[in-house]
């Protein structure tokens, strides 16, 4: 097949952006953090519904109070989690997230199935599992950003709550690339028929070699303590993210689409971008919990 020169310089223009634009909201401060993930919370949402729509078609029947309350329940979640210290204008978000969650959860489901007419209860499921899919994981996200906090009285001191985060997205970023390179190489065996072009052998070694390099980073680079939970991290976004990526490529085909969107020319949309790191910032949150 020609190499198209047009298609590979907006691939490679797009790349850039993302990356110059992941990295400014990651790094910047808290809120940057805070509202880089807000658009993406409501643009996997804007393409959640629209697959789910294709897998069922009674789900894009549902009422435009549907669509929207249910994207705002989950950034009713993602505020709740917000630092509780954070008060722009002297207004916790982290209450204002608490009573709006509070609220639309009780009202939707008696408006969708106990008032209404129609048999809403399974397009309430499809809302309830983009709930679970999407908002709790990245409502776990902002929780995992407020570890590393540092108050002093009232003001923040010392703010290395961007660590865990950039620790697992380094890891999903590391393990796709090395899965790429190592599956283009040695690839033989399918992994599975949802993602044909995944291998086992792909798969193994760009989890190795993204646990390997993202702890060598952090042992020299950044710090030797406690070095296995970086392990662990890097491990759960190697195995688990790819899971994620292999769910959202389950939904493409029910919903027979090559990418869920096309905010990134070339790459695909929201989910198809942060599928693997959707499912293993739970574990991450989790695992973080438990030690």
């Amino acid at each position: 097949m020609a190499l198209n020169i047009q298609t590979l310089k907006t691939r490679a223009l797009t790349a850039l952006i993302f990356v110059a634009v992941m990295l400014f909201g990651l790094l910047f401060n808290y809120w940057s953090f805070f509202i880089l993930f807000s658009i993406i919370h409501f643009g996997c949402w804007v393409e959640y519904q629209k697959m789910i729509g294709l897998i069922d078609p009674a789900y894009k029947n549902i009422s435009a109070f549907h669509k929207y309350a249910i994207m705002l329940c989950g950034f009713g979640f993602m505020l709740w989690n917000v630092e509780s210290r954070m008060q722009p204008f002297d207004i916790p978000l982290s209450e204002i997230g608490k009573w709006l969650l509070a609220i639309i959860a009780v009202v939707l489901p008696v408006k969708e199935i106990v008032l209404s007419k129609k048999d809403n209860a399974k397009v309430v499921a499809h809302s309830f599992f983009g709930f679970l899919y999407i908002s709790i994981c990245w409502s776990l996200m902002i929780s995992l950003r407020n570890k590393g906090m540092i108050f002093k009285g009232n003001f923040l001191f010392l703010d290395f709550g961007y660590v865990t985060p950039m620790i697992l997205i380094a890891s999903i970023w590391i393990n796709d690339t090395m899965a790429y390179i190592v599956g283009s190489l040695i690839g033989k065996t399918p992994l599975t028929k949802v993602s044909p072009k995944k291998t086992w052998e792909g798969t193994i070694g760009g989890a190795i070699l993204a646990v390997v390099a993202v702890t060598a980073i952090c042992y020299f680079f950044v710090s030797k303590t406690n070095i296995y939970i970086v392990v662990y991290i890097a491990a759960i976004g190697a195995v688990i993210g790819t899971l994620g990526d292999l769910l959202e490529s389950k939904l493409k085909r029910l919903a027979n689409v090559k990418d869920s969107g096309s905010f990134m020319p070339g790459h695909g949309g929201f989910l198809d971008r942060f599928d693997s790191l959707l499912l293993a910032t739970p574990f991450v949150w989790l695992l973080l919990q438990l030690i």
